[in-house]
């Protein structure tokens, strides 16, 4: 049997959303939890300058999320890192949720469960694929990286990676064109020990031993496929909604995103309110997050008051 926790509020998700909302529930006096599947951070964790966020004119994202899990530790909120929540049940007015290790259960729930990275599309996978240059671009020293997408996310992390001394970089993107900023554009591919490619697609992975030696490319005009011999690769494809533990329960947007009311954060369940970037919204900045946060968090105590 696995143990179960009884808790007012049970918040799914530690990013920035998730975090704020934990500071606000621990000021209003309710018993809650952060259930996280990875670290708390989220995506910031993965960006190098965040330079938008009032108080702080630059910061590295990951300095900023350790900032705000200081806070959520000095009000005592527990938090379970790498949980991996088996099922939930939104129905009744207690909550239920069941992970690896326990069960939980609550009177309300926020979902601030994020985006995830939108994955390579390829037959074969491979360990030296990643989504995050901060996070793993440290073994690439000296080495040759293929870059996949051609955003800002895509060039300002290759630009990162370059820092850090990878020694060379070859940037594709499916479309005729790259979509970063001219100035980026024109910074990273100047450099003599960067090479762009448009109109091409990652077709396979060729693995030696179950290591990486190169990649399948092809020209999506000409038709043509050649080999690229690297050592890791980078894919910056853009993000998807995470919402497969509730997706056929809390009422979506065609695109996956959930429709939470804007002035309480409400979902079409009662008790279970949306927060953050997994949230139908105009605008997906850590401000917005930390506002979702927060109006999902005094909602949720206003209706546990409530709830008998």
């Amino acid at each position: 049997m696995k143990p179960v926790h009884e808790y007012e509020l049970v918040i799914l998700g530690g990013g920035p959303a998730g975090m704020t909302a934990s500071v606000y529930a621990a000021r209003a006096g309710l018993k809650s939890i952060i259930l996280e599947s990875n670290i708390t951070g989220g995506l910031v964790n993965s960006t190098y300058t965040v330079e938008n966020f009032p108080s702080y004119k630059e910061i590295h994202g990951m300095e900023l999320m350790q900032k705000m899990r200081e806070h959520v530790d000095s009000l005592e909120v527990p938090v379970e890192e790498v949980c991996e929540v088996l099922s939930l049940d939104l129905a009744g007015q207690i909550k239920t949720i069941e992970t690896e290790e326990a069960v939980y259960k609550a009177k309300a729930m926020i979902l601030a469960t994020g985006r995830k990275p939108i994955p390579l599309d390829v037959p074969t996978e491979c360990d030296q694929t990643h989504f995050c240059a901060i996070c793993d671009g440290a073994p690439y020293v000296d080495r040759h990286v293929l870059v996949v997408g051609g955003g800002n996310s895509a060039f300002d992390e290759s630009l990162y990676m370059l820092k850090m001394g990878v020694g060379k970089i070859t940037l594709i993107e499916i479309m005729d064109r790259f979509f970063a900023a001219k100035a980026t554009q024109d910074d990273l591919l100047g450099r003599d020990n960067v090479t762009g490619h448009t109109c091409t697609r990652v077709k396979d992975l060729m693995l030696q031993d179950g290591v990486l030696k190169a990649a399948l490319l092809e020209n999506t005009a000409s038709g043509e496929v050649f080999e690229l011999p690297c050592d890791g690769i980078f894919v910056f494809l853009g993000q998807k909604p995470n919402n497969e533990l509730f997706k056929n329960v809390v009422e979506l947007s065609p695109q996956g995103y959930i429709l939470a009311g804007p002035k309480d954060m409400s979902t079409n369940i009662p008790g279970v309110f949306g927060a953050g970037d997994i949230n139908d919204k105009a605008y997906r900045q850590i401000t917005t997050a930390v506002a979702d946060g927060t109006i999902a968090a005094l909602s949720a105590e206003r209706y546990i008051r409530t709830v008998k």
